[in-house]
């Protein structure tokens, strides 16, 4: 096993090039990209690769959800906070030598905001536009001349700047996409500090170092990214120094890993919730006692201490602790067993039901051992009559259908894009999100609550914010959509000679400052 892992280790250092060791890092993941145009993507390991190939108006500082200038040196807003001007850097272009400019940001939000835009018609839609809600909050999009965007807004909204700086709102080259058309996922053109080199599906993909580029450049000349599904497999490339890096550690690696002094272990509180959710399109998941008896029959405490080492926390909100406007008051459902009966007995099934149960088949950061927990979540259901199968697909697969909502229940998460409550409650929760293709696979949909989050995204006001997003939480609370499973610690771990990773809240992997040490 040694010698065949070193062997994988020499052929990715030299694949597409024959570059030194110190010129390339391989970085190990639990999952394969399941496409890398950021307007379509939904998932973390698409993001994952889109972070370093694509730029945004506005991004996030290094290490917090901060905003700050990136293809726009500068913006004004009026006192009405509903014109946004953005002056943009000259001199950037694209990765294929076409030109950034505000024509081709014009573009690239135009084809997910205009109807009649001739690349709006895509298979499945333009979905973190839709459920950021985006056509309800932009009225207009204008590029004046080369170096000016202005953005038109419907009314004020207080995260706007935020979203702006997600992957969704990326510069792409007009010319790529009309070269490639339906293919230009998996041909990406951004403004990045690496390029796209080649993509082999379920093998690893890669990309190079832009030496172009209009700021500091990148510190390795190639970047690999290798899907490694088995988490013991990933752990032992890691270990023998097949990989550089690897994200999502699965909990029993943790103590090895800090006492391997080849080794760097990173951590960092996790702006993310682990959930599960019931579909309340599917009876009897539409009954709220089946709902609450569902919360109060798992064993969220043991999930923790069974599958995450200490490194998590059991949930009872849909946003984490480390968000603002987290409201502590709500008790959360306790773990009680008999309640749940009583609650199933008194919606009509007594003696339970058989259902479904999927889960994803790959580690997330908020789920590192999803098959366990699975299986942990069918056992605790058991104990209150309810028949769950555990059901599983391809990763890329699994999301398309459960957008889809053909799950009776199905395990899930997120990780926060832009530090606003915004990002989990009106992207989750809201009926607005409940479209099919869906975020809120819970298709849960409340107009009490989404009263509240559109008054929370026009106020300017922080106060009147927290207050508005305290108040949502009760009203999830109550309703019962979700079973909130865990909020986890963002991990990941590399070689010893890795220098200038940083852990992001939002769970971005840049790695343009990442060096490495002979």
């Amino acid at each position: 096993m040694t010698i065949a892992l070193l062997c994988v280790a020499a052929l990715l250092v030299g694949c597409g090039g024959g570059t030194k060791n110190n010129d390339t890092l391989v970085f190990g993941r639990g999952s394969d990209s399941v496409g890398l145009d950021p307007a379509l993507e939904t998932d973390g390991e698409s993001f994952k690769v889109c972070d370093n190939i694509y730029e945004t108006l506005v991004g996030y500082d290094s290490v917090s959800t901060a905003v700050v200038p990136q293809l726009a040196h500068a913006w004004d807003v009026t006192a009405d906070q509903l014109t946004w001007t953005f002056h943009l850097r000259s001199g950037v272009r694209f990765h294929d030598g076409t030109p950034f400019n505000a024509q081709a940001m014009l573009f690239s939000l135009g084809r997910q905001f205009y109807q009649d835009h001739p690349f709006h018609k895509v298979e499945g839609g333009y979905k973190y536009w839709k459920d950021m809600g985006m056509d309800d909050i932009v009225e207009s999009l204008a590029a004046p001349n080369d170096s000016t965007f202005v953005i038109g807004l419907k009314t004020p909204n207080a995260p706007f700047l935020s979203n702006l700086a997600m992957n969704f709102c990326a510069a792409v080259s007009p010319s790529a996409i009309k070269k490639h058309g339906r293919d230009y996922f998996k041909n990406p053109v951004g403004t990045g500090p690496f390029h796209f080199v080649e993509w082999r599906k379920d093998e690893r993909i890669v990309l190079a170092r832009n030496d172009d580029y209009w700021g500091a450049k990148a510190k390795v000349a190639r970047l690999i990214f290798k899907p490694i599904q088995e988490a013991s497999v990933r752990f032992l490339e890691l270990s023998q120094g097949s990989i550089h890096g690897l994200d999502n550690i699965s909990p029993e690696y943790i103590g090895e890993i800090r006492a391997n002094p080849q080794l760097q272990l990173l951590t960092q509180p996790g702006m993310n919730v682990g959930y599960l959710a019931m579909n309340m399109e599917k009876p009897p998941f539409d009954d709220l006692r089946v709902r609450r008896a569902i919360n109060h029959a798992i064993d969220k405490q043991a999930l923790v201490d069974n599958f995450y080492q200490g490194l998590a926390m059991a949930a009872k909100n849909p946003i984490p602790p480390t968000l603002w406007s987290y409201n502590d008051r709500i008790p959360g459902y306790v773990y009680d067993p008999d309640k749940a009966r009583a609650l199933l007995a008194e919606a009509g099934y007594p003696d339970g039901f058989d259902t479904e149960l999927w889960a994803m088949p790959l580690p997330r950061p908020y789920m590192p051992q999803p098959e366990k927990i699975a299986q942990a979540v069918q056992a605790d259901l058991e104990q209150i009559g309810i028949r769950a199968r555990i059901v599983n697909w391809e990763w890329g697969t699994y999301l398309d259908k459960v957008f889809d909502g053909q799950h009776p229940m199905a395990l899930l998460g997120w990780t926060g894009d832009n530090g606003d409550p915004d990002n989990f409650l009106y992207v989750l929760l809201d009926k607005t999100a409940a479209v099919k293709p869906a975020q809120n696979i819970a298709f849960y949909k409340s107009d009490e609550l989404h009263d509240i989050l559109v008054a929370a995204r026009r106020s300017t006001e922080r106060a009147e914010r927290v207050q508005l997003y305290e108040r949502a939480q009760e009203i999830v609370f109550r309703d019962a959509p979700w079973v909130p499973l865990v909020h986890s610690t963002q991990t990941a771990a590399f070689q010893r000679g890795v220098t200038g990773f940083k852990l992001h809240p939002t769970g971005s992997k840049w790695f343009h400052s990442t060096a490495l040490t002979p």
